[in-house]
């Protein structure tokens, strides 16, 4: 069986050696235009930050043996061709035409079956300038090391990053390691567009708290050399002009499918990436397709998507990889589960936005719950702010978002099997999940999530989001902010507008209550302001609201001082 690969980072290596582990003597090739094979492309903001020291950790194994042509030929028994470029598929006579970049010579490669592995490319913005010097993608191993040689210059002081993505938020923080004062310049009105608004303005807030500079609502509109030097010296926006030593481009990438398109495969109408069936075959039973170039489908929506991201590309290789060899297995789909480190902070999500999920057609009902990540009294806690959506009318889990210093990752992925598996928030409220002070709560943060869209879906407990309450206290709306914390935390950090009534305190001072109004609770967290909410419903107040979050989870200017 001949088996020609194109391409050789991430799909296309897992899929050939899964290939040769399965049938021995299957010849199997891999064609690949760059000259760096089976790299950690999801490791460059950490190589360029310094966290990764060389460049040849990118590309070891966890034995420490690097994934080079040798390695794939004796280790893998797999005939490697780096920097050769695959120009044209011949699909009737299943073959491939090359040209190997150092000679120039091209020759043809026969196969019986083929694989895409073609992975996508950065998006560069239709703008003047982006071929200045000091303008960099963070795509592959070549970008990082120009930007690592220009920090090492130690010229780049001002930097600026166009895109506030996952690539752009990572690339920021490896640059800030380094001293650059880094201005992000984002078109839409948040950065990590893969969470809601309120979610990434809280990332926004702790980014803008280590020194960042974010400008939403902003389009670059040219980069310009005004030294003469070839160099780029400024970045001109929408909104006036940015001083940049060095400009990153983060606007993020798009399917690499022109062989695709070339060979005549079906191309996707919304995701334009190479369309696939659930055995990730193209619209040639011969031709599989893996990776970054492939549309997906969404578990929760069944809509095709294009998530790109290095898990879903290694999974789709080992599919690939059983299938050709004649297994009978499915690629499943995606619910969209991603993550990124920023600074201390982690950004993910799993799922469905509330925003995606409305759009989808479901009634949304949602929680903003902050807590600890572990038991509060333990000196390792750390806070982890989590942002759950259901359907209100099934009960099903639609989604979770999680920010924070806290340990994230765990949450993201629990939720994300529960997403997967279409669980309810009452099951995922009766998960038995592990507990011991120095790793949990007894009440798990999921679990507190999903209970407090319980309480909203039962209808003990009507929430108000920070955004919709921003709304009436700009418009002077006449209602009561109930603040239901102690005195000395009231007179630290408040929000404006509000009364203090600690929880303690407020069935004796009731009368204080005004009865014909909106009462909006809050505290910290909003646990006592939720328990507030109760009271006054038990007293017979009949328009009571707590606001989700708390103040922990405000991404809007607070009152400080007494």
């Amino acid at each position: 069986m001949k088996v020609v690969i194109i391409g050789g980072v991430a799909a296309g290596p897992k899929a050939a050696s899964k290939i040769i582990r399965m049938v021995p003597d299957a010849h199997v090739t891999i064609i690949e235009k760059g000259s760096f094979l089976s790299y950690a492309g999801c490791g460059l903001p950490y190589y360029v930050s310094g966290e990764i020291k060389e460049q040849r950790e990118l590309m070891e194994t966890s034995a420490g043996v690097i994934r080079d042509t040798a390695f794939f030929r004796n280790v893998k028994n797999l005939e490697v061709r780096s920097g050769t470029e695959a120009l044209e598929i011949d699909r009737a006579a299943r073959r491939v035409r090359i040209k190997d970049l150092a000679t120039r010579q091209e020759s043809t490669l026969e196969y019986d079956k083929l694989v895409l592995a073609t992975g996508a490319t950065p998006v560069i913005p239709p703008i003047p300038g982006v071929d200045k010097g000091n303008v960099f993608t963070l795509h592959g191993v070549h970008d990082a090391e120009g930007i690592k040689s220009v920090l090492a210059e130690r010229t780049a002081k001002d930097v600026v990053v166009v895109g506030g993505g996952l690539i752009g938020v990572e690339a920021t923080e490896a640059l800030v390691t380094h001293g650059c004062r880094v201005t992000i310049v984002e078109m839409m009105p948040q950065i990590l567009g893969m969470l809601d608004w309120e979610m990434a303005r809280l990332v926004e807030n702790y980014m803008e708290s280590k020194g960042v500079r974010v400008l939403t609502d902003t389009r670059a509109m040219a980069l310009e050399d005004r030294g003469g030097g070839g160099n780029v010296t400024h970045v001109k926006t929408d909104k006036g002009e940015i001083p940049a030593d060095m400009v990153i481009l983060a606007i993020g990438v798009r399917p690499n499918v022109a062989l695709a398109r070339q060979a005549g495969l079906e191309i996707g109408d919304k995701t334009r990436a190479i369309r696939v069936n659930d055995h990730l075959q193209t619209s040639d039973p011969d031709i599989y397709a893996a990776g970054d170039c492939v549309e997906c489908v969404d578990r929760i929506t069944g809509e095709a998507c294009f998530v790109p991201l290095g898990s879903t590309a290694n999974k789709q290789g080992r599919v690939v990889a059983v299938n050709i060899c004649g297994g009978d297995e499915a690629f499943p789909g995606i619910v969209g589960s991603s993550i990124c480190k920023v600074f201390d902070y982690c950004a993910g999500r799993t799922g469905l936005t509330e925003r995606a999920a409305a759009s989808a057609g479901y009634e949304v009902i949602s929680a903003m719950v902050p807590g600890s990540d572990r038991a509060h009294y333990m000196s390792e806690s750390k806070p982890l702010l989590v942002k759950m959506v259901a359907d209100r009318k099934t009960g099903r889990l639609l989604g979770v978002q999680i920010t924070g210093p806290g340990e994230g990752a765990k949450r993201i992925d629990v939720a994300a099997t529960a997403v997967t598996a279409g669980m309810t928030i009452d099951d995922v409220a009766g998960l038995d999940l592990s507990y011991a002070p120095p790793y949990a709560s007894a009440m798990d943060n999921l679990i507190t999530a999903a209970n407090v869209v319980r309480n909203k879906r039962d209808g003990f407990m009507v929430g108000i989001t920070a955004e919709e309450l921003q709304r009436k206290l700009q418009a002077s709306e006449d209602f009561f902010l109930l603040d239901a914390r102690s005195p000395e935390e009231y007179a630290e950090v408040r929000l404006p507008k509000s009364t203090l009534v600690p929880l303690g305190a407020l069935r004796r001072r009731l009368a204080e209550i005004p009865r014909d109004k909106e009462v909006v609770c809050y505290c910290a967290i909003s646990l006592r302001g939720y328990e507030a909410s109760r009271v006054l419903a038990g007293a017979g107040f009949g328009n009571v609201k707590v606001l989700d979050g708390g103040l922990a989870m405000w991404p809007f200017e607070k009152e400080m001082g007494s």
